[in-house]
């Protein structure tokens, strides 16, 4: 080698060097803990590694709140089941505003046995007094969250909203006399109010319809016979633990206690339009009444939440821009979910604790679970 090329050779490594250093190669992601992979079965219906990922990514990520349970099904098989730290599958979590969906599937029971008629007027005794204006709300306006009564379900300060009146204080040992003595605000049919005193005036419409009975014990083993009977004994859920006010009324826009499995075969039975193993649970065209959107509101159906576009601006509780907008949500205070996707075979089951800031950021993370099952 000459003196002269000698300092050209040393000059072109140094200058190699300098440019790798400015050009990284891809970026290494960091591995998928064991415990992310044991949570995804053998046969997921999606690639291993990203979904374990993904799911993993609920529990840990910063700013997300606290996923406690996680449970997704991809046509009829277990894919995906984790808990976090102190929960298992043996724990009850409670429904908040899910168990509003669960209440529409017994009212669709009872209109199928005859028991009530959906565009009849709510068979509630002090509506239908000489000139009461409220005779006119239907059960249909009262599942499509029209009713038009004045029912506040959240404001400032939070113990004067309907909601908190009625659970907690004047209104909590008789929850349906409380929700039907409201006046009207609007012409029934032509608002939508989201309200969970709405969904107990249908359960104790339910109950009326199984017993004439105003004993609070016979009107609440008259409501859990029937569902036990009709939902829970032949889908499995034998975790089911609903909860009643004083009167006997199912508290049915709130309070129903289940595991993350049993959610999931709620989810299950209505991806599957009410049928199981070949037994037709809840009748088809019920189902498919729940996910068809509300005249005043194209998210929200009978006591569901629609994942349907809304207009520009408005701010939607579901997935709409990340998923099929013929899925649907039974979905609940703190961001208790079960999403549930019929063109992808999809039920996602994701349970915990998250506030309005967290459970914004948590739908979109569970959008990259959701996001792994194209449609088929």
């Amino acid at each position: 080698m000459t003196t002269r090329t000698a300092p050209l050779i040393a000059l072109a490594l140094a200058t190699s060097s300098l440019a790798s250093c400015g050009s990284p190669g891809p970026v290494e992601e960091p591995p998928v803990s064991e415990e992310a992979l044991a949570a995804v079965t053998a046969d997921p219906g999606a690639p291993t590694r990203p979904l374990a990922r993904a799911a993993d990514d609920l529990f840990a990520l910063d700013g997300l709140g606290e996923t406690r349970a996680l449970v997704v099904y991809h046509g009829g098989k277990l894919a995906v089941e984790r808990y976090a730290p102190g929960y298992d599958e043996d724990t009850r979590f409670v429904s908040w505003s899910m168990a509003k969906t669960l209440t529409a599937v017994m009212i669709g029971m009872l209109v199928a046995d005859g028991q009530l008629r959906l565009d009849a007027p709510a068979p509630v005794p002090r509506w239908q007094r000489t000139g009461d204006p409220r005779a006119e709300i239907t059960l249909r306006h009262l599942l499509q969250m029209r009713a038009g009564l004045e029912h506040t379900e959240a404001g400032e300060p939070p113990y004067e909203s309907s909601e908190v009146r009625m659970l907690f204080l004047d209104g909590r040992d008789d929850m349906a006399d409380y929700a039907t003595a409201q006046p009207l605000e609007a012409e029934p049919g032509e608002k939508f109010e989201y309200s969970s005193n709405t969904t107990v005036i249908l359960a104790d419409i339910a109950a009326r319809a199984l017993t004439e009975s105003r004993d609070p014990d016979v009107r609440r083993k008259a409501v859990a016979d029937y569902l036990d009977a009709r939902l829970f004994a032949p889908l499995g859920m034998t975790s089911v633990v609903p909860e009643f006010d004083r009167s006997g009324t199912l508290i049915g826009g709130s309070l129903i206690h289940a595991t993350a499995r049993d959610w999931a075969k709620l989810g299950e039975l209505l991806r599957n339009k009410g049928s199981y193993r070949g037994e037709q649970l809840v009748p088809r065209q019920w189902v498919e009444a729940m996910v068809e959107p509300s005249p005043k509101s194209p998210h929200y159906g009978l006591q569901t939440w629609l994942n349907r576009p809304l207009p520009e601006g408005e701010e939607h509780p579901l997935i709409p821009d990340r998923a099929p907008h013929s899925a649907f949500s039974l979905a609940g205070h703190m961001g208790q979910y079960v999403f549930v996707s019929p063109s992808q075979k999809l039920t996602v089951v994701r349970l915990g604790h998250s506030n309005r800031e967290e459970r914004i950021a948590m739908l979109q993370q569970l959008a990259d679970v959701i996001e792994l099952y194209p449609e088929t």
